[in-house]
């Protein structure tokens, strides 16, 4: 009697279960983020909690990490055999995803209204070889900013149009004793740097590569270095800009530091913020200076894409993630600290209000985006060239030499 009456109560159980309120398989997916600049952890939260509201059989699980692991995070994921659905990559990255299979080709994905909506440099962040990997999520640059009062009180009466024009500006502001070291930049041994280069490499009108092979080490790419390393040795350069990377930088200008910073579009509305800064309302944002004769702005492509990696087995979930994440309307409710890449969301008031001044700067700014060198040996490129500019920063080399040796360190 006791057997039948617990096998009544296991099948009734058994039941139950079946009708559960699990109406919905719910499928996990894991998605890897950077933990600084464009987007905040908290905007990316909050993102996230609104698809997974509107999809609630989708589940998703984020991880931050700094954007100096974003890279060998995501290729020895890869390499694991699990790892991630849905990842951030750079701009730089597209040729080596490519070619070694570490993101899915999403071209057929790629709808009309999209090619039409966004942007057309923003595209350049997901292609390789014709083919889309992904896409656009951050469009971003560096800008100058520049401290308003601090100008003011140097008698300066317009920041400069001219990288000269910056020095001989920050001359005046040391020679006045207001400040000793008036401009900050992202010079550390890591892609910063090589961000800050590539600005002024596209300024001077150089090349990065012909035919394939380096040519940095002559022209526009040998006079970028040699900016660096004057602006370094004059003293007009905070010394510890070597080890700086872009939050160090925003920290010494949002304490009034600094005169002038070289940083991405987030930088804007956080130094306006009066909680943490202490120079709000004085933030003062213009294009990347020019070169005369050769150029009126310049700019480095520092976007960034959503792309679906070859190991996840779920890539249609993980593309409805991603068009929710850079849909107009999520990437309008937050242009705070990234901008959209949607062109018509810059005659929107709701993304422009406040932030006129940078929505001004970003037309000039992203218009004059140079990229980076597209190779798969990118990695190799620019951890050579990342050594020419501290040895040359240190006084260990000189531009020509350093830059030569990069050249032969390259892997190209």
């Amino acid at each position: 009697m006791l057997k039948s009456f617990n096998k009544t109560l296991l099948g009734a159980a058994l039941i139950g279960a079946s009708f559960a309120p699990h109406a919905f398989a719910e499928t996990t997916l894991n998605a890897l983020f950077m933990a600084q600049a464009a987007y905040s952890e908290a905007d990316v939260r909050a993102m996230t909690d609104a698809f997974a509201k509107a999809n609630p059989d989708i589940k998703i699980n984020l991880e931050f990490v700094p954007y100096e692991g974003l890279h060998d995070k995501t290729v020895l994921a890869q390499g694991s055999g699990g790892g991630y659905d849905v990842v951030l990559f750079d701009v730089i990255w597209p040729a080596e995803y490519a070619s070694n299979k570490v993101l899915v080709d999403v071209s057929s994905r790629i709808t009309d209204e999209m090619k039409k909506g966004v942007l057309p440099g923003a595209w350049t962040t997901v292609q390789y070889d014709g083919k889309y990997f992904g896409m656009p999520w951050i469009l971003d640059t560096k800008y100058l900013f520049y401290n308003k009062e601090i100008l003011e009180k140097a008698g300066i009466k317009a920041p400069p149009k001219t990288w000269d024009e910056l020095a001989e500006q920050a001359k005046t502001i040391k020679d006045k004793g207001l400040l000793a070291t008036p401009i900050a930049w992202s010079w550390s041994q890591a892609e910063a740097a090589i961000c800050d280069y590539t600005t002024l490499v596209g300024a001077y009108g150089g090349d990065f590569l012909k035919e394939g092979k380096p040519a940095f080490q002559t022209g526009g790419g040998l006079d970028a270095l040699k900016y660096m390393v004057s602006s370094y040795s004059s003293g007009l350069t905070n010394p510890n800009s070597k080890e700086f990377l872009e939050e160090d930088v925003r920290k010494v200008f949002e304490n009034g530091d600094a005169a002038f910073a070289l940083n991405w579009t987030y930088m804007y509305n956080m130094a306006n913020d009066p909680k943490d800064s202490k120079v709000a309302g004085k933030v003062g944002v213009v294009p990347a200076p020019g070169v005369a004769g050769k150029s009126a702005a310049s700019a480095v492509n520092g976007s960034m894409g959503l792309g679906i990696t070859s190991a996840s087995k779920h890539p249609d979930d993980a593309w409805k993630y991603i068009t929710f994440m850079t849909s107009q309307a999520t990437q309008n409710a937050y242009a705070k600290l990234s901008l959209p890449i949607w062109a018509s969301s810059y005659e929107d008031p709701a993304v422009t209000k406040g932030q006129e001044e940078l929505i001004s700067a970003a037309k000039v700014g992203l218009a004059a985006m140079y990229p980076r060198p597209t190779t798969p040996k990118y990695q190799e490129l620019s951890t050579a060239l990342q050594q020419a500019i501290q040895e040359s920063l240190l006084g260990q080399s000189s531009p020509e030499d350093a830059l030569k040796a990069a050249a032969d360190n390259s892997g190209l």
